[in-house]
């Protein structure tokens, strides 16, 4: 192994982590990496609208040059997008989705289906699915017994190395907020974006479902500095997806559990594309049948498996074709 003593047994390209015994597991770099209102919002861009050039979504967002810049080369580095060039008279560039970046679909429909359940976001588009003709409704199901789940009905194991406490080391910029945000029909709920836009806010429920409940738990797990932690305790309170008790520990309410899905659906995304040191995996077992917890969306008007060529939106959203 060398004089370091860092196993490195390759990686992603550009700015993406290399497999060595400090990286972050799989789970982690997916909250690492889509921990930022920004990337949720390009993302987004590309299956809702498919947006698929730089200035398209400079235009549709109104993003700064240099942030937007980052962010793609970022989700470029970490095999999500792909720069390819095609001919328009001269030879230009567009940024398309790769079979890792289509994965996502399902963990963003989750977070548009906890939208709809948990938010104000009576006018979020609605997905539809046209297997059967109507709401998609998206609810997470085993693939195993196709039973539902829910937090309280699975259980998480989490393998040695694995922790959320190196998930700070590749995103050198700032948490970035968009001041000048307007409404946006197209665009995820507010709450959303400050739950899940914000890698240790992420993190922060990640950790509550692996078992953490109080401050030193969380510190411990997240490796994250007092004052920031104190700051998403408190807002997670405030927006209630957390509930303190008078010990001091910190509960997930039904909001909070509700995002349980989304969680699952990354994990499964991650552990499936995403390189990681051995030992760090996350198990999640389905504790009706004792199973794998093999993640799905299902749809609540049929109960059919939802796949991504199968839906449409009731709005502006489309999944993107290849």
């Amino acid at each position: 192994m060398g004089g370091t003593g860092r196993r490195v047994t390759g990686g992603v390209g550009g700015t993406g982590w290399g497999v060595t015994d400090d990286a972050p597991g799989a789970a982690g770099q997916a909250l690492a990496i889509l921990g930022d209102r920004w990337v949720l919002l390009i993302l987004q861009r590309a299956f809702a609208l498919r947006i698929r050039t730089f200035a398209g979504w400079r235009d549709a967002l109104g993003i700064s040059e240099s942030v937007l810049a980052a962010r793609l080369r970022e989700l470029v580095g970490h095999g999500i997008l792909e720069l390819t060039a095609y001919r328009d008279g001269r030879t230009r560039y567009e940024y398309r989705l790769t079979g890792r970046g289509l994965g996502l679909w399902a963990p963003l429909a989750a977070i548009r289906s906890w939208e709809w359940d948990w938010t104000d976001g009576g006018t979020t588009p609605r997905l539809l699915h046209e297997l059967c003709g109507q709401e998609a409704g998206p609810y997470l199901g085993c693939e195993t017994c196709r039973g539902p789940v829910s937090a309280r009905d699975t259980r998480v194991e989490a393998g040695p190395a694995a922790g959320f406490s190196r998930i700070g080391r590749p995103r050198g910029h700032r948490r970035t907020v968009r001041h000048d945000a307007g409404p946006d029909p197209i665009g995820y709920h507010p709450d959303s974006m400050e739950i899940l836009g914000d890698r240790w806010s992420a993190a922060l429920l990640a950790a509550a479902f692996l078992g953490s409940r109080r401050f030193v738990d969380f510190q411990a797990e997240l490796g994250i500095a007092p004052s920031v932690l104190t700051d998403r305790l408190r807002r997670f309170v405030e927006l209630g997806v957390f509930a303190s008790g008078p010990d001091g520990s910190y509960w997930p309410t039904d909001r909070g559990f509700a995002l349980f899905g989304v969680f699952a659906l990354l994990v499964d995304w991650a552990q499936r594309e995403l390189p990681a040191p051995r030992g760090s995996e996350l198990t999640l077992t389905h504790t009706p049948c004792d199973a794998p917890l093999a993640p799905v969306l299902f749809c609540a008007s049929c109960d059919l498996p939802l796949r991504r060529r199968e839906i449409r939106s009731s709005g502006a959203e489309e999944a993107p074709s290849r």
